[in-house]
């Protein structure tokens, strides 16, 4: 059985909002899988959806780098040991340089990305200037991913959210381009940095995804209801995936604007 270590049950906490112990528990009982402990926590009702895989680290931050006409964009995420040395400038300017790399590469896997030259200093290797910034800061440091976002027919927006915590790249595609749109992108990315969809539209669910979801919202409601018959627990369940979906689709949230309730009428 894997050890479960108080890093764990912090990292399952922050992404299911379940008591320490709980967390604990449903750890233990599935050997340490976090995405088994989701589950575990959800069928007992005592977790809701889980926010989106690939929560960026607490230490670390996120950069984006957009081309000079808004056609291309990338958004980078390097994470340190501690906050202390994520808030350091040379850090900062470090994981803008990485950015700026990473907006340009051909790589299509990390991998390749960490042994193509360095861009600052072609003797290097993105790799070596790498262990290069962890010898100068003194703490060990990690390019963790780098995603690029295309636009031949429109844009790309982008937006960093507290101070590098949470970064957005918005795919706009459009025949016109104005301040107007600039700012509906702007809103877009704002509303996804703090509601954390994680579709577009309804379209973009997969019958897996739906099939999944109602086995886990199935026991759950029969750990709930356990003396309703199937038609009651069938009901339940069709209303909380619906519920689910509106806070999951990026177009059916309700948005922060009181003049647009919903991100359709944006």
């Amino acid at each position: 059985m894997a050890a479960v270590t108080a890093a764990m049950v912090k990292e399952l906490r922050e992404m299911t909002g379940a008591g320490m112990m709980d967390c604990k528990k449903a750890l233990a009982a599935t050997d340490g899988d976090m995405e088994k402990a989701v589950e575990f926590l959800r069928e007992k009702g005592l977790a809701g959806a889980a926010k989106k895989a690939g929560r960026i680290a607490a230490e670390g931050i996120v950069a984006t780098a957009v081309a000079a006409d808004e056609k291309k964009a990338v958004i980078v995420e390097v994470n340190a040991e501690t906050d202390f040395v994520a808030k350091n400038e040379k850090f900062q300017t470090y994981v803008a340089d990485v950015a700026a790399q990473a907006l340009t590469t051909s790589a299509k896997d990390l991998d390749a990305f960490m042994e193509e030259r360095w861009a600052k200093d072609e003797t290097l290797s993105v790799k070596e200037a790498l262990a290069s910034q962890i010898a100068i800061i003194g703490e060990n440091m990690n390019i963790r991913r780098f995603e690029q976002v295309e636009e031949a027919n429109g844009f790309v927006a982008s937006y960093i959210h507290a101070g590098g915590k949470i970064g957005v790249l918005v795919d706009v595609e459009t025949d016109v381009v104005n301040d107007d749109i600039k700012d509906m992108a702007k809103n877009v990315a704002m509303q996804a940095a703090a509601l954390k969809p994680m579709f577009t539209s309804r379209d973009e669910v997969s019958a897996d995804y739906i099939a999944k979801e109602t086995e886990i919202l199935t026991a759950a409601a029969k750990n709930e209801k356990p003396d309703a018959n199937d038609k009651i627990i069938e009901g339940m369940v069709k209303g909380r995936i619906n519920k689910e979906l509106k806070e999951t689709c990026l177009l059916r949230q309700k948005t922060a604007s009181r003049a647009f309730p919903s991100m359709l009428q944006l």
